[in-house]
């Protein structure tokens, strides 16, 4: 199936809600099989969905303390679905990514305030002219400090008034991430100039994040 273009994608310019760094990041128990490198003795996990994953990674992946981006599938009932199924919109997964990053150099807070700018949190199960449950936005949480910091997140963005329409963000415990198949990986940086879907809806997405987090990149 092919992805249906989009010439307009939600970037929203919200006011940033910061919170006290009071807990000590912990690193996760969860093991996934996209790890192919050694974690750092600070590695931790974050699974959030945005719409398209092949979005979702070429925006993580340019973070500082990001070591690893991996899209795949999760928070559905299909056993080791294939794109071509999570496609259907029948098998209850959600396009999402699995990142492990270094917990002593960027938080969760971090993480969530990145997930909250790069996507539309106030449309039901749709990104842009990408629609179906397989589009949904969520946080996979993978620890009660995970899930509190979610929950705490939304309320305060929905009661500061950043989106004109309440925030539908699915916070949900993770259970299992299913990778995608290998030819997703790093799908924007090995198709950019040859898939129209990149250079129209990625490309400037990926730009307008960049000019906004310029700080948190990581080094050319």
């Amino acid at each position: 199936m092919k992805r249906q273009l989009n010439s307009f994608f939600y970037f929203y310019p919200i006011l940033f809600i910061f919170f006290a760094n009071s807990f000590c990041a912990i690193a996760q128990n969860k093991k996934s099989k996209m790890i192919s490198s050694k974690p750092s003795i600070h590695s931790s996990t974050a699974t959030f969905g945005t719409g398209c994953f092949w979005c979702t990674e070429a925006i993580f992946k340019e973070l500082k303390g990001v070591e690893s981006v991996k899209s795949g599938y999760s928070g559905g009932h299909t056993l080791k679905p294939t794109y071509k199924e999570v496609c259907t919109g029948e098998t209850g997964h959600a396009e999402c990514v699995q990142i492990i990053y270094n917990s002593s150099v960027i938080s969760f807070d971090e993480l969530l305030e990145v997930f909250w700018q790069v996507h539309d949190p106030t449309t039901l199960n749709k990104q842009g002219s990408d629609i179906g449950t397989q589009y949904r936005s969520v946080i996979f949480y993978h620890n009660e400090i995970q899930k509190q910091k979610a929950e705490s997140y939304k309320i305060k963005l929905d009661k500061s008034g950043a989106f004109e329409n309440s925030i539908v963000t699915e916070i949900t415990p993770f259970q299992k991430f299913y990778a995608a198949e290998n030819y997703h990986d790093d799908y924007y940086a090995l198709n950019k100039n040859k898939n129209s879907y990149c250079s129209i809806v990625i490309r400037p997405k990926l730009e307008k994040f960049k000019k906004v987090f310029h700080s948190k990149l990581k080094p050319n």
